[in-house]
């Protein structure tokens, strides 16, 4: 689950919460959802918590919204709108705000971060949007959100997972741990079987580390079979497996070595220098 960010709506709103100078009541039927809601679950009983809470004393906090072509955009608060809806209210309160599209996209972020309950495929959705459609590298990204740029990067490594993957994870049938250990097999069509040998047997995140670690000693090459490592050397390689979030490999002979640190894209190499730097 996401941890709350430290610049909030409060940031970007500073007067919102605390006045109720630009309030109108609005019928709830002129609202529609954001279309860059990053959420892509409500869940049900939340749901059904906040639609009590709201007949017994009424919707406490405006939502936020946009003018649009069609009525008004939903910036933050689209539960307790689904909620008011479920309610059967036919006003809300909502404070309108002119907005550009990529406030809109970082302020429903922000609303759902800060709630530490968006799930981390979900996040890592997000954080991609966020790059791809305003062109942000994930070091301005993390500075805009109050992230460290390692954080952001093991997110969005995670879309590298096959699809179905994502959805076990999505679904938090798997954990991001168990994602981020996924990522490391060299095998990479083993991936989904994995997973699911993974739910059958709830395995842990550490157990499945172990069990890739031997399945990527396991695979085959094409040169000499190499040497069985001594315990030093395997227990080495697991620090830096989790260190780095990526396969590691020392290969050491006689007084000198190598280390072999797997990446997958320019933006997983930036990831790995940056961890390393940071030492």
């Amino acid at each position: 689950m996401a941890r709350g960010l430290g610049k909030g709506m409060s940031a970007f709103f500073p007067d919102h919460e605390n006045s109720e100078d630009g309030i109108q009541e609005l019928r709830i039927n002129e609202l529609r959802a954001n279309p860059y809601q990053p959420r892509q679950h409500f869940y049900e009983e939340a749901i059904e918590e906040l639609k009590q809470s709201i007949v017994t004393h009424g919707v406490l906090q405006p939502i936020i919204a946009r003018k649009s072509i069609k009525g008004y955009e939903i910036v933050a608060g689209e539960r307790r709108f689904r909620a008011a809806k479920a309610a059967g209210l036919k006003t809300v309160p909502v404070i309108v705000k002119e907005l550009s599209d990529q406030q809109m996209m970082e302020f429903a972020l922000i609303e759902n971060l800060q709630r530490e309950d968006l799930n981390s495929i979900e996040e890592a959705k997000a954080y991609e949007r966020l790059i791809n459609e305003l062109q942000f590298t994930q070091d301005k990204l993390a500075k805009r959100l109050g992230k460290s740029r390692p954080y952001i990067a093991n997110h969005v490594r995670l879309l590298q997972l096959p699809e179905k993957v994502q959805q076990y994870i999505l679904a938090d049938e798997l954990s991001m741990g168990h994602g981020k250990a996924l990522l490391s097999l060299k095998a990479k069509e083993k991936m989904l079987p994995l997973a699911e040998k993974v739910m059958r047997e709830k395995m842990n995140v550490r157990q499945l580390e172990q069990f890739v670690q031997q399945l990527n000693e396991n695979v085959p090459r094409e040169t000499k079979e190499k040497p069985v490592k001594d315990v030093f050397i395997r227990e080495k390689e697991e620090l830096l497996t989790e260190r780095f979030g990526t396969s590691v490999s020392i290969v050491k002979n006689k007084n000198k070595g190598k280390i072999e640190i797997e990446f997958f894209t320019e933006d997983d190499l930036e990831r790995i220098l940056l961890l390393i730097e940071e030492k």
